[in-house]
């Protein structure tokens, strides 16, 4: 007999965008808990981690330091922890017209610690954040956009119960 929620996964069709997305911490982290977040060009008050797409071929770590280059202009990082399974969200209406073929995204999530002087730029040649700071990790969702809050929740949640954070 075939596991019914097993059939479902199978059968649904939804297309999940295969994704890399790092919880930055700031350069003073154990001292000082303080979580990189940033807010996006193209969505008005969209507060996130940085994050992208895996291209064809790319490994999740490999995906991790082109995106951190990419969005926040530096890949001087120490990866600190992997979260140990993928997680998925699905876009909101507005977001999936600009995302097709894709509904939502699946990813692998990093908590990394900026180097000692790491620099930040998030004026790349495709700017996807106006502006960034560090917030402690108790005032992360006072910022972060609604559709993310779950996932972040769930990871965030797992690396503080595993003393990381």
């Amino acid at each position: 007999m075939t596991d019914k929620k097993e059939t479902t996964k199978q059968t649904s069709t939804k297309n999940y965008r295969p994704n890399v997305a790092a919880i930055v911490l700031s350069s003073s982290y154990p001292h000082k808990c303080e979580i990189f977040i940033a807010c996006r060009t193209d969505v008005d008050n969209a507060w996130q981690f940085p994050q992208g797409g895996i291209d064809e071929g790319e490994s999740p770590k490999e995906a991790l330091y082109r995106e951190l280059e990419e969005e926040i202009g530096t890949k001087e990082i120490e990866i600190i922890a992997e979260y140990p399974k993928w997680v998925s969200y699905e876009f909101p209406p507005a977001i999936a017209k600009k995302m097709q073929p894709y509904d939502g995204q699946r990813q692998k999530y990093f908590l990394v610690k900026l180097k000692k002087g790491a620099k930040i730029n998030i004026q790349t040649e495709i700017p996807e954040f106006s502006e960034y700071k560090f917030v402690p990790t108790a005032n992360i969702y006072d910022y972060i956009t609604f559709f993310k809050r779950t996932v972040y929740k769930q990871v965030l949640k797992y690396f503080k119960n595993e003393g990381y954070i």
